[in-house]
């Protein structure tokens, strides 16, 4: 049998994590195990050592922990590692990188794992974990067993730039602010756009399992001379710009036709973005329709419309034929709002183009692209900016039919009309209507913090009512796969990222993460380790926590007891087996689950009460609880004057 060297295993870890640093991950999260005790250690030490480099949170469990990663990964644009155990903790991350790879996420997974002569021999927790995520990682490698060698060291570190770089795919250099230090810069994000995606690295570790982390060069093996300059390291990803004859030609394209934009997530990440985005509208004179995780709510533009859902009919017909280009440009995936996708099918179908921009795929499920230009969004709007200048440009654009786009804008406001009238006494039933409540959220949310909605109807309850402002809001959402898995998690992981975050969520999604109010305990260890104290050191002055950085997440319960959004759907019915199968009734008492995790929580039944629940709750660090009862019955009706 092998023995480990623990000094030899520390370097070669050393380097690899050092590297990793460099190129942009800032954030691990750990879930306790043995196997993976080397990999957990170093990069303790690393958070110790330089906490501006790198920190490290712990997540018992390994579901939620790769969840949490994934909203720190989703906040910042910057790649975030996964740290767990071999056997079943190495499955329990499989819906995170799915999720990671749909939404193209940058994950990082590292898993610890037996060394190759316990494999195939029935040695306990050991399983096959070579290519354990198939096809959903955009890059897997085997590692060796550490060595300390300058090979060995200079080969780690290659292997962490090959993670890093596959990983981050097309996605900008993230800022290196964090939004928690209330950043006001335009590159401050707005939105989730990611372009990369999860990556594995399986490392085989022989016993002694604990690493000697005590050497003063821990993480200086391998280093070239030439890579000793940090300045030198990182993804440099140039902007690209579309020029010549085809920018020009697709310039005069949209100034002589009705064109409008379907902006979807991964329109844009930054303020900076989305003044481009809207500039290039106002150019073309071209409608926004604009998804609430696009980022572009945050603009007050006329030509922004955000009430699209509540416009179109069934089916994606529309009641006003002015209402139809000829042109659809499409930026990310297809917006939340099924009848906008209905109704783009609709069009296409009958002879309108679509332009489809993005940098990796044309991620269509109409099956109706015309054009494909691959670029970021960003730099498109740019590139068709500059070519609208020389091809015309005001004169051009004030020769152009402008009834389009007021066609557009006249049914926005109407439906806006409707949906300011959600939580007011024209509507008797706001106190029991969630879309009230969440009109609320919005309106109280503090500027510059995230809003995370969970799926289902939360997410749909968004789309309808939150209407465009000048109010700086980063809004997320796990939409890759449309799933309920980890949704809590997911949250609290994007809530590091900003002073304040709100999760609007249903009663079965909490229940399906519930574990997840266990990071209250994690949380607080943050907030001591960023006052300065040791994790669970007692002090006789308060204020030292309470000046330390009080990142704080509300969880808006949305209680309808089960599972409303099927009284909805083709399922409903009278029979015994809707109730049984879809609806399924709960009963969940989650005033003992909050006490049970230490978490403050409130119980509202009216919007007055719940304003003033939500401003008390906006003052308590880590995570509070507001739990709003709601019907489980009778969604279409309520929400019926509004879609």
């Amino acid at each position: 049998m092998t023995v480990a060297d623990p000094r030899q295993t520390a370097r070669f870890l050393g380097a690899f994590f050092d590297e990793l640093a460099k190129w942009g991950v800032r954030d691990v999260v750990v879930s306790p195990g043995s196997r993976s005790t080397p990999l957990s250690m170093v990069a303790y030490e690393l958070s110790c050592r330089a906490p501006e480099r790198m920190r490290v949170y712990v997540d018992v469990d390994e579901r939620g922990a790769a969840f949490f990663a994934l909203g720190l990964a989703k906040a910042s644009g910057r790649p975030a590692a996964i740290v767990c155990t071999s056997g079943s903790a190495v499955a329990n991350y499989y819906p995170a990188v799915m999720e990671a790879e749909s939404s193209r996420v940058p994950l990082v997974v590292l898993t610890g794992d037996r060394p190759p002569q316990l494999q195939g021999l029935g040695a306990p927790q050991t399983c096959d974990q070579l290519h354990a995520y198939g096809s959903h990682v955009r890059a897997f490698r085997a590692m060796p067993l550490p060595a300390a060698d300058e090979q060995s060291l200079r080969f780690v570190r290659q292997a962490a730039r090959e993670a890093c770089i596959a990983s981050m795919g097309a996605c900008p250099p993230p800022s290196q602010a964090r939004g928690a230090a209330g950043s006001e810069t335009a590159h401050q994000r707005i939105a989730g756009a990611c372009f990369g995606g999860p990556v594995h690295l399986n490392f085989p570790f022989d016993e002694p399992l604990k690493p000697d982390t005590k050497l003063d060069d821990l993480f200086d093996g391998g280093l070239a001379p030439a890579l000793a300059n940090d300045a030198a390291h990182g993804l440099v990803q140039p902007q690209g710009h579309i020029s010549g004859a085809a920018a020009a030609d697709m310039a005069r394209t949209l100034q002589v036709n009705d064109a409008l934009l379907l902006a979807g997530e991964g329109s844009c990440a930054t303020i900076e973005d989305a003044k481009a985005v809207m500039e290039f509208a106002r150019a073309f004179a071209m409608p926004v329709l604009a998804d609430p995780l696009s980022g572009l709510r945050c603009c007050p533009d006329e030509l922004l419309v955000e009430n699209y859902d509540s416009v179109f009919e069934t089916g994606g017909e529309v009641a006003d034929e002015q209402l139809n280009p000829q042109i659809i440009v499409r930026f990310g995936r297809y917006p939340i709002s099924k009848k906008a996708t209905q109704w783009a099918r609709r069009l296409e179908e009958a002879g309108a183009l679509q332009i489809v921009v993005d940098p990796l795929e044309t991620r269509d499920t109409n099956a109706g692209t015309t054009a494909f230009v691959r670029a970021m969004p960003v730099d498109f709007v740019r590139s068709m900016t500059r070519a609208e200048r020389t091809e015309g440009g005001p004169a051009a654009a004030a020769a152009k039919e402008h009834a389009f786009a007021a066609a557009w804008q006249r049914a926005n406001a109407e439906a806006a009309g409707r949906i300011f009238a959600a939580d007011t006494a024209a509507n008797q039933q706001a106190d029991a209507f969630e879309g009230a409540y969440v009109r609320r959220v919005l309106q109280l949310a503090p500027e510059g913090s995230c809003l995370f909605a969970a799926n289902s109807m939360s997410v749909r309850a968004v789309d309808t009512f939150y209407l465009k402002g000048d109010k700086r809001l980063c809004v997320l959402a796990n939409r890759g796969l449309n799933g309920i898995d980890g949704t809590v998690s997911t949250a609290l992981g994007a809530a590091q990222l900003f002073e304040r975050t709100t999760l609007v969520v249903g009663d079965l999604t909490m229940l399906h993460d519930i574990n997840a109010l266990a990071l209250q305990r994690e949380l607080r260890v943050q907030r001591q380790l960023a006052a300065g104290r040791t994790p669970g050191e007692t002090t006789p002055d308060s204020n030292i926590e309470m000046q330390a950085q009080r990142l704080g997440i509300t969880i808006v319960l949305l209680n309808n007891n089960g599972g409303g959004i099927f009284d909805m759907l083709p399922q409903k019915s009278s029979e015994a087996y809707f109730e049984r199968l879809f609806l399924t009734p709960q009963d969940v008492n989650f005033q003992a689950a909050a006490a049970a995790f230490g978490v403050p929580y409130a119980k509202v039944d009216t919007l007055q009460a719940f304003d003033q629940a939500y401003c008390e709750m906006l003052d308590v660090p880590g995570i509070s609880l507001i739990e709003v009862p709601v019907p489980l019955e009778g969604i279409r009706e309520r929400y019926g004057r509004f879609w």
